[in-house]
């Protein structure tokens, strides 16, 4: 056991105190672990849009003082009561959905969407005992998505941390806790394009050249990106994009012009925007019979998804995914293994790194629509 265990740690933590101000860092206090829970220690942490998202606090209920973040990467402090399958010393990345393995979803082969741990942005205390473990002066301070990785150290649940190879750099895998996963696996697990096929993705940020990076890996052979920023188009050619189209420059629906490039529409379509005309178009740009189109994006509250139910009796799909279907604890780690064999290229989709004491910077850069993922380190 360290010696810390069981022992509240004190330690340096980026507070938000209220939406859309600079996050501060201050001196928290982290209780340890409870039944089913584990503490880590957080070494390194990627900047997401989620985490701007919640920052600003437009769209949804403001939890603050709040401590952010959950792209990561660690190591086990120390273990809570019950906690069978994770070692202090054990190398995981935190997860913002978690597999409790009990539950109908975690049983099925064919959902990750576990009942207990699924993401709840609202809950800013664990489920254990309804409290917070992080405090400054005895005041709580709320958690964000079970995760909170914009500590040195952090409590999450058992069930939203996968134990991962020692070996991986974990300054490069954290970003596979989030963004990346989902955009490959909405590609190779859901929509699953064959050798030699054709796929658009629309949204060419991370998420998005995730999914064509996930394109790239299953040997398709045209990747159409669809983005209203044509800068982006040069870096995405790193990722597999052979073709790009920016729907603003296009005199007719960007659908019909897709289905022009490609003799009726492409095989494979992958929505990574949450622009609900996007998604009407990544769903009807997918050819009759065989077409599959896949929605990551998460859409504003009140957008209604709207076509002709033929695009439908005229044999397309329509598919929806969450976190790119992988079950965290039993699928993130051969997701990892698949960057330490070389099939999957990380280091190209970090583009800054800054140390904790800058992490305001990081915000910037996404701010700013510069770059894809910011590495925060925390020594």
């Amino acid at each position: 056991m360290s010696s810390t265990a069981g022992q509240v740690i004190r330690c340096k933590a980026a507070v938000a105190w209220e939406a859309g101000k600079p996050l501060v860092i201050e001196e928290v206090e982290v209780a340890p672990p409870q039944k089913m829970e584990v503490r880590l220690k957080i070494l390194f942490t990627s900047l997401c849009h989620t985490d701007v998202y919640f920052w600003e606090a437009k769209g949804q209920n403001p939890v603050f003082p709040r401590i952010l973040g959950h792209e990561a990467g660690g190591i086990v402090e120390s273990i809570g009561e019950g906690v069978t399958d994770l070692q202090p010393g054990d190398h995981v990345l935190p997860v913002f959905t978690g597999e409790c393995k009990e539950c109908a979803h975690c049983k099925s082969e064919e959902s990750n969407m576990c009942d207990l741990l699924r993401i709840n942005t609202d809950r800013g205390v664990m489920i254990h005992d309804e409290k917070s473990r992080f405090s400054i002066n005895g005041k709580p301070i709320y958690h964000f998505v079970g995760t909170s990785t914009f500590s040195e150290y952090t409590v999450t649940h058992v069930g939203c941390v996968a134990k991962i190879n020692p070996l991986a750099p974990l300054e490069k895998v954290c970003i596979l806790s989030c963004g990346i996963s989902t955009g490959l696996g909405a590609t190779l697990n859901v929509a699953k394009p064959k050798k030699g096929s054709s796929v658009a993705v629309f949204g060419l940020g991370a998420v998005g050249l995730a999914a064509a990076e996930g394109a790239r890996i299953a040997g398709a052979s045209r990747i159409i990106g669809v983005d209203v920023n044509s800068s982006r188009f040069e870096h995405a050619k790193k990722f597999g994009v052979t073709e790009f189209v920016n729907p603003k420059e296009c005199k007719k629906p960007v659908q019909e012009v897709i289905a022009e490039m490609t003799d009726g529409g492409v095989d494979r379509s992958v929505e990574c925007t949450g622009n609900i005309d996007a998604m009407i178009s990544a769903f009807e740009c997918v050819h009759d019979g065989w077409g599959v189109a896949v929605l990551v994006g998460v859409p504003h509250k009140d957008a209604v998804f709207k076509t002709h139910p033929v695009n439908l009796l005229n044999e397309r799909t329509l598919k929806g995914t969450f976190f790119g279907n992988y079950k965290p604890r039993s699928d993130l780690p051969s997701v990892v293994e698949k960057y330490m064999n070389k099939e999957l290229e990380l280091e190209k989709f970090i583009t800054h790194e800054v140390p904790f004491a800058e992490i305001n910077k990081a915000f910037d850069y996404m701010l700013k629509g510069e770059g894809l993922r910011c590495i925060i380190r925390m020594d």
